[in-house]
């Protein structure tokens, strides 16, 4: 009964305005409040704070900035096996596996399609039909930064407008849709193992969706279907390991990769991420 009034009462809360609201407060320096929050929010989320550049809640001047704070240099190694992708984020994989002509798995008995959450253009959705998709939910006590998995160059960056649901696995096991209808930030890369998608999902109370190269793109909300293509020197080319993006306050990203191009043969359901790891190795190439 708890779980079910948990999930229906986000159908009736004015999600947008509540976090554009918390939004403002974890903007504000406010000094002692700040401080306070932040040394809250660490002792009720177990947040790990030596593997941060700085340790101390008093470093930081907002709630934003602990949020998306910096790593120390070498906390998070990344793989150097040229055949071996690495870890985007820091989290827990959440589902994995083929894309089924355009489905994905969302939880069990839910789906969504490859175009929906590519925001509603088949073109951008053809490459990566039949490939594979894996989900990574972040945790509020998890580092929010997203990296890449392989070296890429940015071709085409959707926004796309929508709900705020929550991204938590209780939701994502009822709610319909939930990364199809929720606001988030497409990113298409070229990459040496075809294209591949990161789409940043936007949850409740998450106050931004950044990328380095476009900086913040939501907020303000939009109200329509926002669509960049990046051709030549436009594109922005990001090494294996580089940081592309942020998020302030949790949520989760979908990766999509073109099909016979990579394998998760080492995922698992529930496993925990951590930016560098192992995350799927290349497919070797068909025997003439």
């Amino acid at each position: 009964m708890l779980n079910w009034f948990k999930v229906n009462l986000q159908y009736v809360l004015p999600k947008h305005l509540i976090s554009r609201l918390v939004g403002k407060l974890a903007a504000a320096e406010a000094g002692a409040l700040t401080t306070w929050l932040i040394k809250l929010f660490i002792k009720q989320f177990k947040v790990n704070m030596d593997e941060a550049m700085y340790s101390q809640p008093e470093d930081y001047r907002t709630f934003n900035a602990f949020f998306t704070r910096p790593l120390k240099p070498g906390v998070r190694p990344i793989e150097e096996n040229e055949d071996v992708l690495c870890h985007s984020v820091d989290g827990t994989v959440s589902q994995f596996g083929d894309i089924v002509g355009e489905d994905l798995i969302q939880a069990k008995g839910h789906k969504y399609t490859l175009s929906a959450l590519l925001g509603g253009n088949p073109e951008l959705a053809q490459p990566f039909k039949g490939g594979k998709f894996a989900t990574i939910y972040l945790s509020p006590k998890d580092y929010h930064r997203i990296h890449m998995p392989i070296e890429g160059k940015l071709t085409d960056m959707v926004y796309v407008p929508g709900e705020l649901f929550s991204v938590n696995p209780l939701t994502a096991e009822n709610v319909p849709g939930l990364f199809a209808r929720n606001e988030r930030v497409v990113t298409i890369y070229d990459t040496p193992v075809g294209k591949m998608a990161i789409v940043l999902v936007g949850a409740t109370i998450v106050a931004s969706i950044d990328t380095v190269w476009a900086g913040t793109v939501t907020p303000p909300t939009g109200k329509h279907v926002t669509h960049w293509h990046y051709e030549g020197d436009e594109g922005v080319s990001l090494a294996k390991g580089e940081e592309l993006g942020q998020f302030k306050l949790g949520s989760t990203i979908v990766v999509c990769f073109e099909p016979d191009k990579v394998d998760f043969a080492d995922l698992a359901l529930e496993q925990v991420t951590r930016l560098g790891q192992p995350f799927a190795t290349k497919t070797a190439p068909a025997a003439d």
